[in-house]
């Protein structure tokens, strides 16, 4: 049974892992496109891009090694 309890609970941290990505991808353009927007983008705008950037790269390259797929989780 520990072993059944732990393919649940490795499912869920997936699917939350995707959730997480999703936001930070939506956000990450959201950023992006007002920055590519502004006449005068401010440093502190860049430096949030990059942030979330970072975050999102970094969370692709987890749920790679992770052996997550987006596709699979769906069905």
């Amino acid at each position: 049974m520990t072993c059944m309890a732990r393919k649940v609970r490795k499912k869920d941290i997936d699917k939350q892992l995707l959730n997480t990505i999703f936001s930070l991808q939506s956000e990450w353009k959201q950023v992006q496109s007002i920055i590519d927007q502004s006449m005068e983008p401010t440093v502190n705008g860049y430096y949030q891009a990059k942030a979330l950037r970072a975050q999102y790269l970094f969370l692709l390259r987890e749920a790679r090694h992770r052996g997550v797929n987006a596709w699979k989780m769906r069905k």
